[in-house]
């Protein structure tokens, strides 16, 4: 099936680009969500006319998405949870328990669709994650996974701790 991108979409090509996809990514990716149009005489014309406005509305989206990066990026958030003895946790952090505790924590609206977790956090520590603000921006957030406030504090402060030097300690 043909379609005509809308706007930049990863692997496929920029806006305006006409592709072809399978029916069923079309169908129930694509077009729902507004990111392409099936490609007929009528869209291409419609796409012609509205390419400025989509233009501007991507431009201000990335706008938008560069002041978000700019308050979260290498900052941290610290989700509490119960865990047993060996650091597991009873459960699991999920990508809407991170979107939600980084909305709450900097008052920037994330949805869970933007966290990049290729599997849920089951252990205690910090855990380096990426935040999809937009098709051309990441931002990284580190989330401190803990039992308690202070441990979350304590291993915070010792992940910020540069290491000490190979020097140093071998001349003790």
């Amino acid at each position: 099936m043909e379609v005509i991108l809308l706007e930049r979409v990863k692997y496929l090509g920029e806006m305006g680009a006409v592709v072809s996809v399978k029916p069923g990514y079309a169908r129930n990716f694509l077009i729902p969500r507004h990111k392409a149009l099936r490609a007929t005489d009528a869209n291409t014309k419609l796409f012609e006319s509205r390419k400025a406005e989509l233009k501007a509305e991507s431009v201000a989206k990335l706008g938008k998405a560069q002041e978000v990066h700019a308050i979260i990026d290498k900052n941290f958030i610290t989700i509490i949870g119960q865990a047993g003895e060996d650091g597991k946790l009873f459960g699991s952090v999920s990508p809407r328990d991170v979107a939600e505790n980084i909305s709450k924590t900097f008052n920037q609206n994330i949805v869970h669709n933007e966290v990049i977790l290729e599997k849920p956090i089951k252990y205690i520590g910090i855990h380096e994650i990426h935040i999809a603000l937009h098709s051309d921006l990441h931002a990284t957030i580190y989330v401190n996974v803990a039992r308690t406030a202070s441990e979350a504090e304590d291993s915070k402060k010792v992940f910020l701790t540069p290491p000490a030097s190979k020097k140093s300690s071998s001349e003790e």
